[in-house]
């Protein structure tokens, strides 16, 4: 029993570290501005999951690390996720009932929130976006919600998360 807590707990590490390698992934420049945003997306599977093992502390330890990876302001993904993964926490017994097409769609307000947030920081330093088009990771989260939702589960069942 106690090697599958063990498993357990290296599945989710393991998941995190993908998500942060898939965030820093070089990408061309017109493909760069719709990059999903993984962190934040594996972070809402965690909380709605297992919110016992991951919650705000998680998402706060996991923005500064992005913040580290990014180069960003030192404090700005940090708030944003830690954001996020409060709301998850207050809504997870509520988003497991929900389909799976409107759990995509609290996704997109999620990282939506998430990515306005980042803008907002970014907005105090004088180098926001001048549009609309920094919500496009918001869009393409949630539209790789269902996959990145059936990866992880099965992740999870397969090692016996819990």
């Amino acid at each position: 029993m106690v090697e599958h807590g063990a498993h357990g707990y290296w599945a989710i590490v393991v998941s995190f570290f993908i998500a942060m390698v898939l965030a820093v992934m070089p990408l061309p420049l017109w493909l760069a501005w719709g990059r999903p945003e993984w962190v934040a997306v594996v972070l809402i599977y965690w909380v709605i999951a297992l919110p016992h093992r991951v919650g705000l502390v998680t998402g706060l330890v996991l923005g500064v690390m992005l913040d580290i990876l990014e180069g960003a302001v030192l404090g700005q993904n940090a708030f944003a996720l830690g954001v996020v993964a409060a709301l998850a926490m207050t809504l997870y017994q509520r988003l497991r009932v929900f389909s799976i097409g409107q759990q995509a769609g609290v996704v997109f307000v999620l990282v939506g929130i998430n990515q306005m947030i980042s803008q907002w920081v970014q907005n105090l330093q004088g180098a926001g976006a001048t549009t609309l088009l920094f919500l496009l990771p918001a869009f393409s989260s949630a539209l790789l919600w269902p996959f990145v939702l059936h990866i992880l589960r099965g992740t999870r069942r397969h090692y016996r998360v819990s």
